[in-house]
């Protein structure tokens, strides 16, 4: 399992954009597929996006296709989710997941595939 520490969150208005960015502590995310799931208050955890850190392959949930992006970041062993165009049925927990594979599956808007987890960071868009 890796450590997985999230940034980012926020209180924002709709239209807005946020950047949440989800780190590795102490290893390297190379052989992982990264994932972005969300939560909302009395809702299932949903799949937002996920990235194939070493070929690069995404996928994203069709709620967000066109206004999201998962990428790497600059930092070194980050994975950045830029939210663009945010409304309020965004509004959710955001978490960064890691599954330890070299290839991305069908599993992957699974939430359970995934081997480890961040601890979440709050996001609140208003109308």
């Amino acid at each position: 399992q890796v450590q997985l520490v999230e940034s980012g969150g926020g209180l924002v208005q709709a239209g807005a954009s946020l950047r949440l960015s989800c780190a590795a502590s102490g290893r390297t995310f190379s052989n992982y597929v990264l994932g972005w799931f969300r939560q909302a208050p009395g809702k299932e955890r949903e799949f937002v996006a996920t990235l194939n850190w070493n070929i690069g392959i995404t996928y994203y949930a069709d709620s967000v296709k066109g206004r999201f992006t998962i990428s790497r970041g600059n930092a070194e062993n980050t994975v950045v989710l830029q939210m663009n165009s945010l409304k309020p049925e965004d509004t959710a927990v955001y978490s960064c997941a890691a599954k330890s594979s070299y290839y991305t599956g069908r599993n992957y808007r699974t939430w359970n595939w995934y081997d480890s987890w961040g601890q979440g960071t709050q996001v609140t868009v208003s109308s």
